[in-house]
């Protein structure tokens, strides 16, 4: 049986390279995520057995319904991907990249690469759906690579079995700067039958609430803007901004210990970025605090400076 609702409003966690791991995802997860996704993961690394790929597939307890993502183009490759990711339990949902503009993906035919080719997109998801022994297939996908052809792109994900999509308002050409077409995702999800989620700049329970709206999609995935915040799933289900010092104390500590439970040591280096965007939500001294734990190696010390920081109020309003 299908984990996933459609007939209730899905909040989704975007997959983001180097943020989205296990522990930011258990986090994000007691906060209202419906549905997390795991990071992008290279079929062909997962095919060669990297280590550090297999380690990508781990989830946590807490993540169910849970969905990895995968990227490639080669048949063959993708079929035996599929079979590994078949192996692990408490996996409800294979989902085929077909959005990320990085060069180094875009240049080997994975990514919103194969939005220049539909016949083997097309392909791609049909052999994904065949050998997967998950619950559903899904697609995420942008609006076209340098020009929208997003009615025939997403048209092409239904007809080849995908389950939903997920859709960034962008084309390839516009990356993560260009302004979020809604009107072009609302078109999508009145010309197919099958669930859309929109994706692209949702960053406030507002815009939230605006975007299931004007698009009438079945749900939103939000990305840059839980980075951060991963309490926004919450904001956004609650209709509410309001969230305390001490709250974001808490999940702080939580999302750090998380790293170390799951990185060990160096999990208390990785955090950094983390901390950095933290530290945004409006803190005194906020600058001088990131400066500080660039220099901090030892997990005791950096979880003391932490809990120091992020225990005082906030200095203006977030």
């Amino acid at each position: 049986m299908a984990k996933i609702d459609f007939s209730k409003i899905l909040y989704v966690l975007a997959p983001l390279a180097g943020f989205t791991d296990l522990p930011f995802r258990s986090v994000v997860k007691k906060f209202g995520a419906d549905l997390t996704v795991s990071e992008m993961i290279s079929s062909n690394a997962l095919v060669h057995n990297s280590k550090k790929t297999h380690k990508m597939l781990e989830k946590s307890s807490l993540e169910t319904p849970y969905s990895i993502q995968i990227a490639g183009s080669d048949l063959d490759v993708i079929r035996r991907a599929v079979e590994i990711i078949n192996a692990k339990d408490g996996v409800d949902i294979i989902d085929l990249n077909c959005g990320c503009p990085a060069p180094k993906v875009v240049n080997n035919l994975q990514g919103s690469s194969l939005l220049t080719d539909l016949v083997q997109m097309g392909k791609v998801i049909e052999t994904i759906k065949k050998y997967s022994n998950k619950d559903m297939t899904s697609v995420k996908i942008r609006l076209g690579y340098n020009e929208k052809n997003h009615i025939e792109i997403a048209k092409v994900c239904q007809g080849s079995g995908a389950d939903f999509i997920s859709v960034h308002g962008r084309t390839k050409a516009g990356k993560y700067k260009a302004a979020v077409d809604y009107d072009a995702i609302r078109e999508i999800k009145k010309t197919i039958s099958i669930p859309v989620i929109a994706n692209g700049d949702i960053d406030s329970p507002a815009k939230a609430k605006w975007v299931l709206e004007h698009t009438d999609a079945d749900g939103i995935m939000v990305g840059r803007a839980a980075i951060g915040k991963p309490w926004i799933f919450h904001q956004m289900k609650e209709d509410t901004e309001e969230v305390s010092s001490e709250f974001i104390r808490e999940v702080v500590l939580e999302h750090f210990d998380q790293m170390i439970a799951h990185y060990g040591k160096y999990g208390a280096v990785i955090f950094r970025k983390h901390l950095h965007t933290y530290s945004k939500a409006g803190y005194q001294d906020a600058s001088a605090f990131r400066n500080l734990v660039n220099g901090i190696d030892d997990m005791l010390q950096m979880r003391d400076t932490v809990d120091k920081f992020f225990s005082q109020s906030f200095c203006k309003d977030i």
